[in-house]
């Protein structure tokens, strides 16, 4: 080689150079003998005049190794031919992973990883010479050498260690996020989040997670590239959470969670809203009732004196009923209700119910009862009742309880009707038990003839017993259902193993026998043949291949006129 072919640059244009093509971090004027710290992950570069590495190098920093210095050289302080150049760099690696490092250099080129020699192009060549290698890098912070060597000629060299992101490749997670904290801010309800940059060179970005203290299962809110990340969606109840932040890197792995961290909601959501109110007289007072509301402390009432008033608060209390004992005779109010929780959370009022404190007396007690017996059970009639503020009229059956010396009638709960209407008809079965029933009165203000003076007439009456002389066995596997419907008798039951059909049979009292109505291979029969005024039994079988049935099931059903 001839190094007197090479130009030499003189010290002005060489640090020009430099600044451009090399990423010159540090003027080349820096003395040989000051101390040079270049920040990870930038390189800590030295020049020296020969091709041993050896004596007081000029050092700056550098972003990146690509040079050509052609048949130039770095600096005035070196010679043509026969120098050197050492890059090294400490930086952390995250958790480490799969990279590529891949060299080029005309003449001599050696890459170390943590002192030991990765790549070794150490030659006098006329072109430049290349290699990659595919290594992996361990988790933490290691240290890259690249040393250069340029005998004659021509001087070139390029170095990179990429990560290698190809999932086929890349196994390794990245590492948690550090430095994690979250403030909320209680005026507005939002959470900030703020985490560490992560070390990983293949990062892609973060993901954040919450979820309920109640629960284990995590749901992802957002992914960003940000170290920070502001949730405007935490619902403002009172509850805590807790959040999350994973990295993940280019090939979509992601690393373990952070540790939780906790934040407890302003309570802003205000309880439900009561529901079912209701005004019920009482002596001296109306009295507010309304179903629980789920999350309620207290409640409370408003009035006023008219459906679209002004409503001003009369009340609160800590149960469902409040008793109005300002309230004046004559006049109708207007109630609405509010449930508040512990945090004072107030809910929409109530719908509107209204009262009026006056009308303490009772309708007048039915008179003109009777009852008869009839094959559907009974027909009760009674007088129509002359009071003017009828509302209602309530059939009461019962049982007789007691015995000779003694008797009373237990009461069923009633069965309400139009207050134009003055007779009932009571289905039940015929089967010659005895009955009792009375027949009450209901005003508009709700005020009971019964209820109030705690008195009625009490008609007995015994049913007609249309029981069928023939007993059903038990043991069938036909479970019967019959319902009464417009067009007449529905009947269902459920499938019974084996059978191939069935059949349908009612009940004849003039014949005193079962007779058959219709085989059907459905798990239904509709008897429109049914009359009404009176009552149906009925019996179905299941029958099997060998022309056998089973035992019937059997059900009844009594049916107004």
């Amino acid at each position: 080689m001839n190094p007197a072919g090479r130009r030499v640059a003189s010290a002005a244009a060489t640090a020009v150079v430099l600044t451009t093509a090399g990423g010159l971090l540090t003027a080349l004027a820096t003395p040989a003998s000051a101390a040079v710290s270049c920040a990870s992950p930038v390189y800590k570069r030295q020049f020296f005049a020969n091709t041993t590495f050896s004596g007081t190098p000029k050092t700056d920093c550098d972003s990146t190794i690509s040079e050509n210095w052609g048949t130039g050289r770095p600096t005035s302080a070196l010679p043509v031919d026969n120098f050197s150049v050492r890059w090294s760099v400490a930086r952390d690696f995250g958790s480490g992973g799969p990279f590529a490092l891949t060299a080029s250099a005309q003449d001599g080129i050696r890459v170390y990883l943590d002192g030991s020699r990765k790549i070794d192009l150490w030659k006098n060549v006329s072109s430049t010479v290349s290699r990659t290698v595919n290594l992996t890098v361990p988790s933490g912070k290691h240290t890259l050498r690249v040393d250069y060597v340029n005998w004659t000629r021509s001087a070139n060299v390029k170095f990179a260690y990429t990560p290698r992101t190809s999932a086929t490749v890349d196994k390794v997670r990245p590492l948690a996020p550090a430095g994690t904290s979250v403030s909320y801010d209680r005026a507005t309800g939002k959470a900030g989040l703020t985490w560490s940059k992560n070390k990983e060179m293949d990062l892609a970005g973060y993901r954040v997670y919450r979820r309920p203290k109640s629960s284990t299962g995590w749901t992802r809110l957002a992914t960003t590239t940000a170290t920070s990340y502001t949730d405007t969606t935490l619902p403002v109840t009172g509850a805590a959470y807790y959040y999350e932040i994973r990295a993940y890197d280019k090939a979509g792995n992601e690393s373990a969670g952070t540790a939780d961290q906790a934040v407890t909601t302003v309570d802003r959501t205000p309880p439900p809203v009561p529901a079912g109110p209701s005004v019920t007289r009482e002596p001296e007072a109306l009295r507010v009732r309304w179903s629980a509301a789920e999350g309620a402390a207290s409640y409370r009432v408003y009035r006023a004196t008219s459906a679209d008033g002004t409503y001003t608060r009369v009340g609160t209390t800590a149960q469902v009923s409040y008793l109005d004992a300002s309230a004046t005779e004559g006049i109708t109010y207007h109630y609405r209700v509010t449930a508040l929780d512990s945090a004072g959370n107030e809910s929409a009022r109530s719908v509107a119910v209204s009262g009026t404190f006056w009308d303490l007396t009772p309708p007048s007690a039915v008179t003109g009862v009777t009852v008869t017996p009839t094959e559907y059970g009974f027909e009760v009639h009674w007088d129509a009742n002359p009071t003017a503020d009828l509302a209602r009229y309530v059939v009461r059956p019962g049982e007789l309880q007691g015995d000779e010396e003694g008797q009373w009638c237990s009461l069923y709960p009633g069965y309400d009707l139009g207050a134009d209407t003055t007779s009932y008809a009571y289905t039940t079965l015929p089967d010659g038990e005895e009955r009792c029933f009375i027949v009450d009165a209901v005003d508009d203000a709700g005020n009971s003839s019964f209820e109030w003076t705690g008195e009625a007439r009490v008609v007995t009456a015994t049913e007609l017993d249309m029981t069928p002389s023939v007993s059903t066995p038990e043991g069938s596997p036909v479970e019967l259902t019959a319902t009464s419907k417009e067009a007449g008798v529905e009947l269902s039951w459920h499938p019974v193993t084996d059978a191939t059909g069935y059949q349908v049979y009612r009940w004849n009292p003039d014949t005193k026998a079962y007779e058959k109505l219709a085989a059907t291979t459905g798990t239904s029969y509709e008897d429109t043949g049914a009359a009404k005024g009176t009552t149906h039994f009925y019996r179905v079988t299941a029958r099997y291949a060998d022309g056998g049935e089973s035992a019937p099931g059997a059900d009844w059903v009594a049916m107004a006129p």
